[in-house]
């Protein structure tokens, strides 16, 4: 069997637990793959990696889920529907089809949380490539939200913190955590929202899963919301990464 090697693009990867994941995957299934840690400093840098003898697939991670884009001969729907990629397979010609798998990831873990209840509004907190992802699951659930973040609004649902008042979250009884602001190791790191209107009636769903119980959870379940960290969510999507490497036209 023809060795492959797979790898993490991303900035500062000290927190990613990727590599240790699907190195075991390989070693339990007898697979003669390598998985690396690629960390670059640039976007541009990434034309280096595609060089690598025998490389087969990445996975991609902050800050490139959207400018890594360009780099890519092709879409998968997962990726267009949400423009962003975090997931790139590459194929024996050296076509390279950018995937999202976040997606997948986090619809399968909010309805694990929140069951078949989708008579609520969402507050999507962030405008990275995660979140992206998470707006076109909300989309094709059909739960409508409007989206919190620091950048000038472009679009009727967008809300500035500034903006984020008690009675807006009194009125949204989903609240999804899309930013790294209080990862580790910045664990004390807290957004500027009104924790004091939060209940027993929300939910509230961090992507973060370093520490297990973030400030944005602790903030939450201390006014009585149910909470759920982001390490289901990343073990669906990494498994639907491992899916579709393993399914590609050169194995």
């Amino acid at each position: 069997m023809q060795k492959k090697v797979f790898g993490l693009i991303g900035n500062n990867l000290g927190n990613t637990f990727s590599k240790d994941y699907f190195t075991q995957k390989f070693i339990s299934n007898n697979l003669p793959y390598t998985y690396e840690n690629f960390s670059i400093p640039k976007i541009e840098d990434v034309n280096k990696i595609f060089k690598i003898q025998g490389l087969a697939g990445l996975n991609i991670t902050k800050p490139y889920k959207e400018a890594i884009i360009p780099y890519l001969n092709e879409l998968a729907s997962s990726a267009a529907n949400c423009n962003a990629v975090n997931c790139i397979e590459i194929l024996a010609n050296g076509k390279r089809i950018g995937h999202n798998t976040d997606r997948f990831g986090f619809q399968s873990s909010l309805l694990n949380f929140i069951g078949s209840n989708r008579n609520f509004k969402a507050l999507v907190i962030g405008d990275g490539g995660a979140a992206k992802a998470v707006i076109s699951s909300l989309n094709e659930l059909g739960i409508s939200f409007s989206q919190v973040t620091r950048k000038k609004l472009t679009a009727p649902y967008q809300i500035n913190y500034s903006n984020l008042t008690t009675a807006l979250v009194a009125a949204h009884l989903l609240l999804i955590q899309c930013t790294p602001v209080g990862m580790f190791p910045h664990e004390m790191e807290l957004l500027p929202i009104p924790f004091d209107e939060i209940g027993s009636t929300h939910y509230c769903f961090d992507l973060i899963y370093l520490p297990a119980t973030s400030s944005f959870l602790v903030a939450s379940e201390k006014h009585g919301a149910k909470i759920k960290n982001g390490l289901e969510m990343l073990h669906l999507q990494a498994d639907e990464a491992y899916h579709i490497w393993m399914n590609q036209e050169s194995f």
